[in-house]
């Protein structure tokens, strides 16, 4: 396994659309388990393909809490199927928009189907947080971040703030 980039705003491959994998194998799952190790090194909750580069529709998420086990979950090609009028606000955050949190409305239920770590269809409801981070990374898919559903402004102090990590952090490598 390795630890992959994760891309940061306002790198323009995080704008691309994720194209649907074709066949679940041997390639697909060393990715996703080279997604998981970076996400867990990061570290975050859920990270989308597109983060490292890769447009495919692939999600990996570990919602576990720190005293807990991990509970590592795979998504290949997912689809939300539906989801419930009621929308409650999550302060979001986001890998590719480090140290950038924000308040979104996202509705508090889901169902979708996706493929798993095996190839296998599942189809579920998400609720709560796991409907909030599996909405979040989908969106991912599409080209979208978190930041695009706020105001102008806001989204750019967000990505002037992420430049001026990056510069800093290249200043003090140098």
């Amino acid at each position: 396994m390795a630890i992959l980039d994760i891309l940061t705003v306002p790198d323009p491959r995080l704008k691309q659309v994720s194209k649907p994998v074709e066949k679940v194998d041997d390639e697909v799952r060393a990715l996703m388990d080279d997604m998981l190790e970076t996400m867990y090194n990061a570290p975050g909750i859920g990270l989308a393909a597109v983060q490292v580069g890769e447009p495919l529709r692939i999600i990996v998420m570990d919602l576990a809490k720190e005293d807990e086990a991990p509970a590592p979950r795979y998504f290949i090609n997912p689809e939300i199927l539906e989801t419930v009028a009621e929308e409650l606000p999550y302060e979001e955050g986001c890998l590719s928009v480090p140290d950038v949190f924000d308040e979104v409305e996202r509705p508090i239920r889901c169902r979708l189907k996706y493929l798993d770590y095996e190839g296998n269809p599942v189809e579920e409801w998400a609720e709560d947080m796991y409907a909030v981070c599996i909405q979040h990374e989908m969106d991912h898919l599409e080209g979208t971040l978190f930041i695009d559903y706020l105001s102008r402004l806001k989204r750019q102090r967000a990505v002037a703030k992420v430049k001026k990590a990056q510069r800093l952090k290249t200043e003090d490598a140098a």
